[in-house]
């Protein structure tokens, strides 16, 4: 299997206190990999670096050969990382698939002048990119709400319409932060199964996610973050009976905490 997305000694710094540490993670196309650790191991700090809102101190991030290290959040998007947030931000006064179409939009065939001019195949494009937030709608079980408004939506509900909202960029790498975080198992199962035909479709995914049930259901490998610091990797069932693993969880780890 070859690696789609490397780190190589990733290190990001706030105030002179190390966030990440060193850390080197390599994701296989195809994978569904998880990053997990208890609070303050630096996992949203590693999607961050990873996808441009953080820039590293040192190290570098590579895409598909490529290295994108400090390359703005708009551009890793383009080039095929899409990612999902812990705090939700749709945009409440619009419809979910207004909210999904917004995501579309690099994908659009026709230009600008099209647009203001309103030429008929703007409108085909304009209907073809509706059609395509439709269907992604339809993938995460919202196709009943597309028509309404977001800040109407469940919590839940929510959780999907952002995973609507990051495959509609159609990318390569998804990256999913704490993505069944506040839900129920029947929501749980629902996400697992999800993700499985996300990857299905050809798309790499990688989780930060605190729920074990789904990490240990659902991953190909695992990475556990503590404080900062790499300091296990490898199946399930092996990061399951880690001595450090284990430690980092139930003793609290060892190091002052970061954030």
């Amino acid at each position: 299997m070859d690696d789609i997305l490397t780190t190589d000694n990733l290190c990001v710094s706030f105030g002179g206190v190390a966030a990440l540490n060193g850390v080197s993670v390599k994701v296989g196309r195809g994978e569904i990999l998880s990053v997990i650790g208890p609070n303050g191991a630096g996992k949203t700090t590693f999607f961050n670096a990873v996808t441009g809102t953080f820039l590293p101190a040192s190290g570098k991030v590579v895409l598909e050969g490529r290295e994108i290290t400090g390359t703005k959040p708009h551009e890793v998007a383009r080039l095929g990382i899409a990612r999902s947030f812990q705090n939700l931000k749709p945009f409440a006064e619009m419809t979910l698939l207004e909210n999904v179409l917004i995501g579309r939009e690099a994908h659009m065939e026709t230009g600008m002048l099209a647009a203001i001019f309103r030429t008929q195949g703007f409108g085909a494009d304009e209907r073809r990119q509706a059609e395509k937030a439709r269907e992604l709608l339809r993938f995460v079980g919202l196709a009943r709400r597309a028509d309404h408004l977001a800040r109407n939506l469940t919590y839940g509900e929510r959780k999907m319409l952002e995973i609507a909202r990051a495959l509609a960029l159609e990318p390569k790498v998804l990256l999913l932060d704490e993505p069944v975080a506040g839900m129920n198992p029947t929501e749980t199962g629902f996400v697992m199964e999800l993700v499985r035909r996300v990857r299905a479709q050809g798309i790499t995914v990688v989780i930060i996610e605190h729920d074990m049930r789904m990490v240990m259901g659902i991953s190909d490998r695992i990475y556990v973050l503590d404080h900062g610091e790499l300091i296990a990797s490898g199946r399930p069932d092996e990061v399951r009976t880690n001595p450090q693993v284990i430690e980092a969880y139930l003793g609290g780890g060892k190091h002052a905490a970061t954030h």
